[in-house]
């Protein structure tokens, strides 16, 4: 993990001679900073989402970056978990910080969503209240992305702690979600990684 901010990189700047890459793990290609990072500007008020007081506990806060987004689905697998309906979840009192993950689909809206959320809290203008544990971008239809969105995703990435990417699900579009229904791996894989358990209805 590297201290760079990934907001601020320029195109101005000359890029430094850099030894052979190693291929990354895993975990570590999908690792980023897991604090704001110092000068990041705060975005425009259009720009943030609104901010909810929560006074009750949640073992995550699901929170999507735009409408369709997909944390209720989320919210319906882990057990605990609450939807933070599209704005960030303020504990009240604030004792203990909210553990925010932030949600979006993979087409050009939900990304663009998802970066304008994730600038707000790499800007520091939460303070203390959000813990952001990461990004969680759910396929917005079957098949490869296009270059331009994976370039798009990529550059998000690199400024929020962790980032998940969970598969297009056709059961999901065509009938009422049923949690009691197998799930891909992507998504057992994604509570396991946040020690998230799976609701009582939730099939494995």
């Amino acid at each position: 993990m590297t201290n760079a901010n990934p907001w601020l990189t320029g195109p101005e700047q000359a890029p430094e001679p850099e030894p052979a890459p190693v291929a990354p793990t895993r975990r570590q290609a999908r690792s980023g900073p897991t604090t704001p990072q110092p000068g990041v500007p705060t975005p425009d008020t259009a720009d943030r989402l609104p901010r909810y007081a929560q006074a009750w506990p949640a073992t995550i806060w699901w929170l999507g970056a735009h409408g369709g987004a997909g944390e209720s689905t989320l919210a319906a697998l882990a057990a605990g978990s609450r939807p933070a309906q599209h704005g960030w979840p303020i504990p009240d009192p604030p004792t203990v910080p909210s553990r925010v993950a932030l949600v979006a689909r993979t087409n050009w809206a939900g990304l663009t969503a998802a970066q304008r959320a994730a600038t707000e809290w790499a800007s520091g203008a939460l303070g203390s209240a959000v813990e952001l544990v990461g990004l969680v971008l759910i396929a917005d239809g079957p098949g490869r992305l296009p270059k331009p969105l994976r370039e798009l995703q990529q550059v998000i990435s690199g400024g929020v702690p962790r980032t998940w990417n969970l598969p297009w699900v056709d059961a999901w579009r065509t009938a009422p979600f049923d949690p009691s229904a197998p799930v891909p791996k992507e998504f057992r894989a994604l509570l396991a990684d946040l020690n998230l358990s799976p609701s009582a209805t939730a099939h494995n």
